[in-house]
């Protein structure tokens, strides 16, 4: 699907773009703000060039750079590390104190496929710290 948007081939709402990169909004945006920054050539993951990987890092840093005071970015290798789309992508998720968004999202606990991961290691684990989980 990113190759396609890359050619112009498939919609997507672009925020930023630049020769070798763009930032577009991700279907389901977790919290306003959440953009993926997409390399123009194909790479499946960060370790397939690590040159691109580290340009298209370079680009999520600038389109960051003075919109966020906090964000993660992130970006996965593999289904059991959540990578869904096998094209590099690297997810700017703006924070906020107190957000209770926890990363990374969209993995299965029970009934719920938007449970966090951690929620599944928590009761695993029987740990009792701050994470808000369904029962």
């Amino acid at each position: 699907m990113f190759c396609k948007i890359n050619r112009g081939e498939a919609p997507a709402t672009i925020v930023d773009e630049w020769s070798d990169a763009l930032a577009i909004v991700p279907l389901g945006p977790v919290v306003d703000g959440h953009v993926l920054v997409i390399p123009k050539l194909h790479v499946a993951d960060f370790t397939e060039d690590p040159k691109v990987t580290a340009a298209t890092m370079r680009r999520a840093a600038q389109y960051a750079a003075g919109r966020h005071d906090s964000a993660n970015v992130i970006t996965s290798m593999g289904r059991a590390a959540t990578q869904s789309v096998f094209h590099l992508h690297v997810h700017v998720v703006p924070r906020a104190e107190d957000d209770e968004l926890m990363v990374p999202w969209g993995t299965v606990f029970g009934d719920d496929p938007q449970a966090p991961h951690w929620c599944r290691v928590a009761k695993r684990t029987s740990y009792v710290g701050v994470i808000r989980c369904a029962a």
